[in-house]
């Protein structure tokens, strides 16, 4: 069968999920750029769903929840976002082994899509389209059946409130944390093109997706949903909805580490130490500590020793902070009893 471009545009929420997994199951390769004609939020293959999103919040507002066969992270999607579903047998000789070279290669045409409208984006390994250092393009790829399933998406605009609000934060103040994170480092073609985002709607930059992968691919055969991939969408549907599927257990991981992307992290962590409850919120910027703020019921004498590790911590590479933990303390003459060097490397450590 010849190289299939499914452009449908909006589709069912579920849809715009289960068609690429459809089309694995089904070793088709092909094209797929559909959006939601409602929002939801969806979550990867490894996630504790019960950890990583305010499933009550989703309820009240009606919000779907869905479990991919993917990995990364927990992403708010609504028909803002434009997505691309690229389905390859793992025998295609264009299927790279090593996964950098298999982005680079494959996030070029949404590369070029973007500087054709007029927006100076640029690949960022691994796997980030970027413009000026904010992301524009999220992407992943996995596997499925006999198939690499390659997604990602155009941000015609984004819903910074909602994403942030749908995620299960430890606190308020962790919540701004990420929502003022994801406005820094995350845009959109409307916010970077103003009122000429206008002139591009989910039509035209379709067709410019079905053009510039083309080019790497080779013609394409317009394809509609045939009775087939109807069936193995429906046949998928029920237990990909299931709570089963949707609860299953994830990694457990100790605190929260949000990902807005490659190389930027809004992090929370907790430790029980002897001499009290630790935590410690902070951005990771490339390995680097930033605004980090530590807080918890132990003791520290001087008191304001805290607020100076803090401050000595900015702009320090995580990796290193065992040691500057020791010559802080040595230098200092910190004291908190019960609470030492490795109780704050717990809630530090990347």
């Amino acid at each position: 069968m010849a190289f299939q471009l499914y452009n449908l545009g909006k589709v069912a929420w579920m849809d715009s999920q289960l068609i690429y997994h459809a089309l694995a199951e089904l070793g088709r390769e092909a094209l797929s750029l559909v959006s939601p004609s409602s929002p939801y939020v969806c979550v990867g293959f490894h996630q504790d769903v019960e950890q990583e999103v305010d499933l009550e919040y989703c309820k009240s507002r009606h919000l779907p929840v869905f479990r991919r066969d993917l990995g990364g992270g927990a992403v708010y999607l609504d028909g803002g976002q434009l997505f691309f579903h690229l389905v390859l047998r793992k025998d295609n000789p264009q299927v790279l082994r090593k996964k950098e070279a298999f982005y680079q290669k494959f996030l070029q045409p949404v590369v070029n899509v973007y500087r054709r409208i007029g927006i100076r984006a640029e690949y960022k390994p691994i796997n980030d389209v970027i413009v000026e250092n904010r992301k524009i393009s999220g992407t992943g790829v996995g596997e499925i059946g006999e198939c690499v399933v390659f997604v990602g998406n155009l941000i015609l605009d984004f819903n910074y409130d909602e994403m942030a609000r749908v995620l299960k934060v430890p606190d308020e103040k962790f919540r701004d944390k990420v929502h003022k994170t994801l406005r820094e480092n995350l845009t959109t073609i409307r916010r970077e093109l103003g009122e000429g985002a206008a002139g591009w709607d989910e039509q035209s930059l379709n067709s410019l997706m079905a053009e510039e992968f083309e080019k790497l691919l080779g013609p394409m055969e317009l394809s509609g949903k045939d009775a087939a991939l109807q069936a193995k969408m429906d046949e998928m549907a029920p237990g990909m909805a299931s709570e089963n599927w949707l609860l299953r257990k994830g990694k457990k991981v100790h605190g929260r580490d949000v990902k807005v992307r490659e190389g930027i992290h809004v992090v929370h962590r907790v430790h029980k130490a002897r001499g009290g409850l630790i935590r410690a919120d902070f951005e990771l910027e490339g390995g680097v500590f930033r605004n980090v703020s530590l807080t918890g019921d132990f003791f520290c004498y001087p008191e304001e020793a805290v607020g100076r590790l803090e401050k000595r911590l900015e702009g320090e590479v995580a990796g290193e902070v065992h040691s500057i933990l020791e010559a802080f303390y040595e230098k200092e003459r910190v004291e908190t009893p019960g609470l030492g060097v490795e109780d704050w490397t717990q809630v530090l450590k990347v």
